[in-house]
């Protein structure tokens, strides 16, 4: 991930005011600088950018006045502002949910003429492009392809489409297209080159589900997304200790957000205050709702070694040294699990892919193999 230079809350300040000056100068033509197939540069023009809880987002138009966008973008908000081509604000109103996933609709009768996309379901060959904000660029950016990582599972109904296609803070909530320029899902949250999207298919369950019949649970929802954002922002020194009482309040709040990446943060902030039992609460309902999230694994084994339970961190890094592209963190602790906790082939094809990828590290590794220091105790 991008480290954090500003606090969220502070970012939360200035950039409004930086959005307005950025994008309220006229943009480039949207056909300007594009080198992604016609049809993906085409649905830029359905891609708007978005200033709410979260002053930096993305948002698809989806009809005439219609837009979609990501629930942690808007929070408890119930106007939002968006930006035309040209950097023209547009008010639109959130319409209440009480879905349970990372998505919200939008309504504008404001908005200019343009096109809206359908949603539609993927193809697993598809090369996949994300569409959304860029406000250095100061207009809607196509970004460079990639491919599906994992199909949504068809019996999880939060199961994300995870994928390789590039994206940045600020393309949240914006448009994950084929080739071909169909919406097959919306930028969700990603990292480390593994990002994820909510399966555009979703967007018809959430529009079964909004209206201001849903105003109670949609305000109760969009509370604890606030909340717990503001308590992660709070609490991100990776020094700082939480009390009971904090731990519980982060715990809760990200927990009722119905947002995985939040409880994977929450459970983060736990792990490193030293609270793996509520951490480790976090991140297996995350991978209940979805268990290809590679990151919410790798946040859950890493959360075993900190409670030096090396046994119950086997199956997790067993499952990523086959689907986490050997990455290094995975390939060392599945090295010290795997001698520790005795799983001898996991520790040796390891280090056998420790060997080919990073052969510097690979020597202190093979010692650590041979002669093992004594295994610590685990953390009551």
């Amino acid at each position: 991930m991008i480290p954090q230079l500003l606090s969220a809350s502070l970012v939360r300040a200035l950039v409004p005011a930086l959005l307005l000056v950025a994008l309220a100068a006229p943009a480039s033509a949207q056909s300007d600088g594009c080198v992604q197939p016609k049809p993906v540069c085409e649905a830029r023009d359905a891609v708007f950018a978005v200033s709410a809880f979260d002053p930096i987002g993305s948002a698809v138009r989806i009809g005439e006045r219609q837009l979609v966008t990501s629930r942690h973008v808007v929070a408890d908000e119930v106007v939002v502002t968006l930006f035309t081509a040209e950097g023209r604000p547009l008010m639109a109103q959130v319409v209440p949910t009480d879905y349970p996933g990372d998505l919200i609709l939008l309504e504008s009768g404001d908005l200019p003429p343009g096109p809206a996309l359908t949603p539609e379901a993927i193809e697993p060959e598809a090369e996949l492009f994300t569409v959304g904000a860029d406000v250095g660029l100061r207009r809607i950016r196509a970004y460079d392809p990639g491919r599906l990582r994992f199909a949504p599972r068809a019996d999880l109904p939060l199961a994300r489409l995870h994928h390789d296609a590039y994206s940045q803070p600020g393309n949240s909530g914006g448009a994950l297209v084929d080739q071909d320029g169909r919406l097959v899902g919306i930028v969700a949250s990603g990292g480390e080159g593994r990002f994820e999207a909510i399966p555009a298919e979703a967007i018809a369950t959430l529009a079964a589900r909004s209206g201001p019949e849903h105003a109670d649970a949609s305000a109760e929802i969009g509370a604890a997304v606030r909340v717990c954002a503001t308590l992660l922002d709070t609490y991100r020194n990776p020094g700082q200790r939480l009390e009971e009482q904090q731990a519980k309040a982060v715990e809760t709040a990200c927990r009722r957000s119905g947002n995985r990446q939040f409880m994977d943060l929450a459970g983060q902030t736990l792990g490193r205050s030293g609270l793996t039992e509520p951490a480790i609460r976090l991140f297996e309902q995350g991978l209940a709702e979805d268990p290809d999230a590679i990151n919410t694994r790798l946040s859950l084994a890493i959360t075993y070694h900190l409670a030096r339970d090396f046994e119950a961190a086997l199956p997790q890094l067993q499952w990523l040294m086959t689907h986490a592209d050997d990455d290094l963190q995975v390939l060392r602790l599945s090295i010290q699990a795997g001698t520790w906790a005795g799983d001898d082939e996991l520790a040796a094809r390891a280090l056998a892919r420790l060997k080919e990828v990073n052969p510097q590290s690979a020597p202190a590794a093979e010692r650590f193999v041979n002669d093992p220091p004594p295994r610590p105790p685990k953390r009551q």
